[in-house]
């Protein structure tokens, strides 16, 4: 008998997981990534901008215990802990004691150790263009990429001047695509610009209008700087119920992530959107990740039909 003809090897088509931006509401990408891990979906490859860079970077790092942990240990003040708040400079704050936490976390791991392709997004804030980095020490380029203008300092990456990715793509389907993702899976925190109106119909706790928690905006401590620092007053005291300067800060960054990942998902649409219902979250309120986690595993849930759908559409199966 002649031998049979050798069967094609099945080829397994690649999954993306772009991670927006959304400031503290990225905690809301831990419980979608614990979500899909229990429906046995796995990306292939991961983008991530801003706090989709922290969370993206902790989940190719296999330490995601390690930031869920530090993220349910945060209170309304504690966090300030872990800022090292800065007269002078280019932000409030310059951020080192963040990339210390996560160095401890990641360790110091290279984007080429990684079994899984990995991209953070900054922008480079000389000429505006969108910087792609998956080169060298993962740390430094998730700083890069959470540094919030007017927040953060700027991150000296490599002889430029880098600014968060939140500023070219919130959002970063099209890394994924380049990456060679066949479906793209996405995650947008901004796209709940309507949830403090739930959140009074329901009952929820939400932030004051500008999405600033208000006992930030009366003025907290910063670590041992109490609020008799008139500097620390300008930044974060309000008059006559308007916004202070760090809220004016806060909410003009909101705009600029729902509007630019508008803009941006339309003319790159992902395979399937998860969207978390998280607007009712102020972008500075990380003592919320209980709940923001919840709010990510729901979110899976309510995208699971569309997710299957479309796995079965390419043919995806998560055998090994």
């Amino acid at each position: 008998m002649p031998d049979e003809p050798a069967r094609p090897a099945v080829r397994r088509p690649k999954i993306g997981l772009a991670l927006g931006s959304g400031v503290a509401r990225g905690w809301a990408h831990i419980g979608v990534l614990r979500a899909m891990e229990e429906a046995g979906v796995r990306p292939d490859v991961v983008a991530g901008t801003s706090i989709g860079a922290v969370v993206g970077g902790a989940y190719v790092t296999d330490a995601m215990d390690a930031v869920e942990d530090w993220a349910r240990s945060l209170s309304k003040v504690n966090f300030f802990r872990y800022l090292d708040f800065r007269i002078l400079g280019g932000g409030l704050f310059g951020g080192k004691k963040l990339a210390d936490l996560m160095t401890t976390s990641f360790g110091d791991v290279t984007f080429e150790e990684l079994e899984t392709p990995f991209t953070a997004i900054g922008c480079e804030l000389i000429t505006g263009h969108e910087i792609w980095l998956n080169e060298g020490p993962i740390v430094p380029a998730i700083h890069a990429s959470f540094a919030l203008p007017g927040v953060f300092d700027p991150v000296d990456y490599h002889g430029r001047w880098l600014v968060d990715g939140a500023l070219v793509n919130p959002v970063p389907v099209s890394v994924c695509r380049a990456l060679g993702a066949e479906l793209v899976i996405a995650v947008n925190l901004a796209e709940d610009i309507f949830g403090r109106a739930r959140a009074r119909r329901e009952g929820i706790i939400g932030t004051g209008p500008y999405g600033v928690y208000s006992d930030l905006v009366k003025g907290p401590s910063i670590g041992s700087r109490k609020m008799s620092n008139p500097i620390i007053r300008k930044l974060f005291r309000h008059e006559r119920g308007g916004p202070s300067l760090f809220a004016n800060m806060v909410a003009s960054l909101n705009i600029v992530q729902n509007r630019l990942s508008r803009s941006r998902l339309a003319g790159d649409p992902p395979d399937v959107m998860i969207a978390p219902k998280c607007g009712h979250i102020g972008l500075m309120e990380f003592h919320r990740a209980d709940e923001l986690i919840r709010r990510g595993e729901q979110a899976f849930a309510e995208a699971y039909n569309s997710v299957s759908d479309a796995l079965a559409m390419i043919g995806y199966t998560n055998d090994d």
